[in-house]
């Protein structure tokens, strides 16, 4: 039997759950995801879910309108590709997957695009998952990240040239972020506190447009965090995660805090 799946649209959107976070309710996240996801899904955005309240699905768009600093011609490019719990081993990632690159097929494309590294990231789609239908890297940044893709027809996309940059001038810790995951409002809210606490000066800038969004001076699906000028990561950050970027770079935390008490 074929899985159940639905795409949100603008009539369904305000009743359907959205996978991420699943609460009965209202989340702040949810709620801005959907404010989102709203103004997207006129641009051809995306997002199938299995019919069940689980964290089941895939969510893509036009690369031309993908809020990415990623440049190609008539690609589609895969923000989200998620099975989580008691549905894994079940086939929906493949058949997630499968619907997509039909998608792809169907309307003329020229391939599907994701982000990648080498090394696996914890906020990233498997990456291992895509390459078993083809995908290869195409593209890279000096830190390690990678643009995968699956061409139909010989045709490449590429990361902006502002996504190889991976520097600012503000030396401050820096953070980029879009509401494209329900994850992020909590996350910018706990790096706010976390850096008051500590007396570490940020920055949280939201990049609330698409030619933001293509010149990032950074790879980007929806969060970026820069400290010292350089790219950190497109991994989102608890306390944990920040006290370990600013003691990289020679910042203890806690005796930075004791000195503002003082």
């Amino acid at each position: 039997m074929e899985p159940d799946f639905i795409d949100l649209t603008a009539e369904n959107l305000p009743c359907e759950h959205l996978c991420c976070i699943i609460r009965k309710k209202p989340h702040p996240g949810v709620e801005a995801k959907r404010l989102w996801l709203k103004e997207r899904l006129c641009e051809g955005h995306v997002f199938r879910k299995l019919d069940a309240k689980s964290t089941v699905f895939i969510e893509y768009a036009p690369l031309e309108t993908a809020w990415v600093p990623v440049l190609g011609d008539n690609f589609l490019y895969i923000y989200c590709l998620w099975v989580s719990g008691e549905y894994k081993g079940n086939g929906y990632g493949r058949a997630l997957m499968e619907s997509c690159l039909s998608d792809a097929r169907a309307n003329g494309k020229s391939g599907v695009c994701m982000l990648g590294s080498k090394k696996q990231k914890s906020w990233l789609s498997d990456q291992s998952f895509a390459k078993k239908f083809g995908f290869t890297a195409v593209d890279g940044t000096a830190s390690g990240y990678e643009l995968l893709a699956l061409s139909f027809d010989g045709s490449l996309p590429r990361f902006a040239p502002g996504a190889k940059r991976e520097a600012i001038d503000a030396q401050e810790l820096t953070v980029y972020y879009d509401l494209q995951c329900p994850y992020i409002p909590q996350c910018v809210e706990t790096v706010r506190q976390t850096c008051v606490e500590k007396g570490v000066p940020v920055s949280l800038i939201e990049v609330d447009t698409l030619q933001k969004a293509k010149e990032l001076p950074c790879v980007f699906n929806n969060w970026a965090v820069f400290y010292k000028g350089h790219f950190e990561t497109v991994n989102l950050l608890d306390a944990a995660y920040l006290e370990r970027i600013l003691k990289k770079w020679g910042l203890d935390p806690a005796a930075k805090l004791r000195t503002i008490k003082l």
